[in-house]
């Protein structure tokens, strides 16, 4: 992340957790609370950096145990981390509800050629991806959608788990260390692309 980019966000987190701290909990309406998250994630819904998650229309359990696991110190985050533990559970799933209703955003995202399309499909028949993201790649609960999301962070992702920076699936870190490099590439430009 480019470090002036890295700074504003460090600020815009700090002005979070000030004003998250500083108002009783039922001071303010989700809307109110859900305004910092726009700072990252885009206002209309597509974030402002590349590496960062779409949650405009995200599934409303799977935006919950990611802030419940952000909170917990499951899944890392400087970011994340101090704004997630400032809500209790009830914010917490009022957020992901508030979220779960928006429209998902067009990132304007070119659809994968022909080639790579058939190369993602093959990987999927073997790693069986839509055996838990549903067909489409649309998710459901606590399972995320992928159609759509933003490559880069699929990219980002994809490493994550590959190399156990992001510990809150374990089962998803063996799923991509058995998925070979060209075929996850080939995913992520497919997945993007829907």
């Amino acid at each position: 992340m480019h470090g002036g980019l890295k700074w504003w966000m460090s600020g815009v987190v700090a002005l979070a957790v000030i004003l998250i701290g500083a108002m009783p909990s039922n001071a303010q309406s989700i809307e109110e609370k859900t305004q910092i998250c726009a700072g990252c994630h885009g206002a209309d819904g597509k974030p402002i950096d590349k590496t960062i998650p779409t949650i405009w229309g995200q599934q409303q359990g799977y935006i919950y145990i990611q802030l419940r696991d952000f909170k917990r110190g499951d899944r890392k985050s400087d970011i994340m981390q101090p704004i997630a533990s400032a809500f209790e559970r009830d914010e917490m799933l009022a957020i992901a509800d508030y979220f779960s209703k928006k429209p998902w955003p067009d990132l304007g995202q070119p659809r994968a050629p022909k080639d790579v399309s058939e190369r993602a499909l093959k990987a999927n028949a073997s790693v069986g991806c839509t055996g838990c993201h549903l067909d489409h790649f649309q998710g459901d609960g606590t399972v995320p959608r992928l159609a759509g999301m933003g490559r880069d962070y699929l990219t980002k992702t994809i490493a994550d788990f590959r190399s156990h920076a992001r510990g809150n699936n374990p089962g998803m870190s063996d799923l991509m260390n058995a998925t070979s490099p060209d075929d996850l590439a080939a995913l992520e430009e497919y997945l993007s692309g829907l």
